[in-house]
């Protein structure tokens, strides 16, 4: 570690938790994104500044001027614009020494195993089922680390499966897509939702890296921010998994 990392992340180095093994860790981490929305911003965001220097980057989508109350790394000018090319040259000001892998197309059964394999740890950012799901069963046939969030409104759910572990996965909680997606084109979004959830996901990436204690693991939050109510639930092995979890 050079000296400029030393001073530049000496303020989490003096943590206990972390130290210099610590921040070795983070450094030679390898972190993929699906997904660069009001989720995807903040965690990259906070993850490139933590010190990560292997970040993947996933979105097939441009920048639209809606999106610019809650996707804090774009601005006007970012407009029409693919969103992780543009990612990528904000990412690249917070240090010269990150690598950002950019991938302009949206994960599908064909792409999947060439784009996650290089990573152990996913931050599932995606507004979609069908994207979750496809996450979701990837990880867990190859026991990755899946850290995965939803909002819509004024809430929010954040997941820790570490599929290293005898976990349940997404499908135990949410078997089949609803008739009705909830996305924040239609239904509407707090912006500091996005933020508070990002930064959760961001936290839980870190957390796992340094292989501290968890008690997200098998469960989830679910917060409201009107009411400040937040909820850690566990979550319960679905036996008609069509993951077969309860095989596991």
């Amino acid at each position: 570690m050079s000296n400029n990392d030393l001073l530049r992340y000496s303020k989490q180095i003096i943590l206990k938790q972390v130290g210099v093994l610590g921040q070795k860790k983070i450094s030679s981490s390898k972190v993929l994104i699906v997904g660069m929305g009001g989720l995807g911003c903040p965690v990259a965001l906070y993850l490139s500044n933590l010190g990560i220097k292997n970040i993947g980057i996933v979105d097939h989508d441009k920048v639209d001027f809606t999106n610019l109350n809650r996707q804090i790394l774009f601005n006007t000018k970012d407009t029409g614009r693919l969103k992780v090319v543009q990612a990528k040259k904000i990412l690249e000001k917070v240090d010269r020494k990150i690598k950002i892998d950019v991938y302009k197309e949206k994960i599908v059964k064909e792409n999947i195993q060439n784009i996650m394999s290089k990573y152990h740890i996913i931050c599932d950012c995606s507004d979609n089922f069908t994207t979750r799901y496809l996450l979701n069963d990837f990880c867990l046939k190859n026991k990755k680390i899946l850290i995965s969030a939803a909002i819509s409104k004024f809430e929010a759910h954040i997941f820790n499966f570490n599929f290293s572990k005898n976990v349940p996965c997404y499908r135990c909680f949410m078997p089949e897509i609803p008739e009705e997606e909830n996305k924040c084109d239609s239904e509407g979004i707090l912006p500091t939702v996005a933020g508070i959830a990002g930064t959760l996901q961001a936290n839980e990436v870190v957390k796992t890296i340094l292989n501290k204690k968890n008690e997200l693991v098998g469960k989830m939050i679910a917060f409201n921010t009107l009411n400040l109510n937040f909820r850690k639930i566990e979550l319960t092995r679905n036996s008609n998994c069509i993951m077969s979890c309860k095989k596991r």
